[in-house]
C-alpha cells in the first residue's frame, strides 16, 4: 500500500496528462473543448484511478462526452503510463463530477429564500410592535418603584 503522498502525486500527474491529452491529442469531436477535468482520486495501491469531468453543456453533450471519454481511456491509459512511470499504470475511471448540479441547487435555494424574506419583509412593513415601540423597563422607571415601595412601608 501506498503513502497518501504518493497517491496524491500520481492523482496530481494524471490530472494534468488526461487534460493535456485531451486539449491536444484526441481528436474526437464528442470531446472538444467542452469537457473539463476537475479531480482525479486513486486508491492506496495505485491500481484504480478516477478522473472526475464536467461537461460545459446540455443532456445530449454530457451523453456523447461520455462516450467519447469511454472510447478515448485506452489512449489516455497509455499516455499516464507513460508519463508516470510506476510499474503498474492504474486504470481510468471516468465520472462526471456532480459539482455543478449541487451548485444549481444551492443556487436555487439561495432564491427562494431571497423570495420568502422578500414576502415577509413586505407583510411587516406596516407592522407595529406588540407591547409599544419599547416594552423593556428604563432604570428611572425602577426608581420610581423603589421610592414606591418605601413610602408603603
Amino acid at each position: 500500500m501506498a503513502d497518501n503522498a504518493r497517491a496524491k502525486r500520481l492523482a496530481d500527474l494524471i490530472r494534468e496528462v488526461v487534460a493535456k491529452k485531451l486539449q491536444r491529442g484526441i481528436k474526437d469531436p464528442r470531446l472538444g473543448t467542452h469537457v473539463t477535468i476537475t479531480d482525479t482520486r486513486v486508491t492506496g495501491d495505485l491500481r484504480e484511478a478516477t478522473v472526475f469531468y464536467t461537461v460545459y453543456g446540455d443532456d445530449e453533450d454530457r451523453a456523447a462526452a461520455a462516450a467519447g471519454l469511454e472510447s478515448a481511456k485506452g489512449v489516455l491509459r497509455s499516455a499516464v503510463g507513460a508519463a508516470a512511470g510506476v510499474k503498474f499504470t492504474p486504470s481510468l475511471a471516468f465520472v462526471a463530477d456532480a459539482l455543478p448540479d449541487n451548485a444549481k441547487a444551492i443556487e436555487d435555494l439561495l432564491d427562494r429564500a431571497r423570495l420568502s424574506d422578500e414576502k415577509v419583509r413586505e407583510v411587516s412593513a406596516g407592522a407595529e410592535f406588540a407591547g409599544g415601540a419599547d416594552p423593556y423597563r428604563k432604570p428611572e422607571d425602577d426608581s420610581d418603584e423603589e421610592t414606591d415601595g418605601d413610602a408603603r412601608a
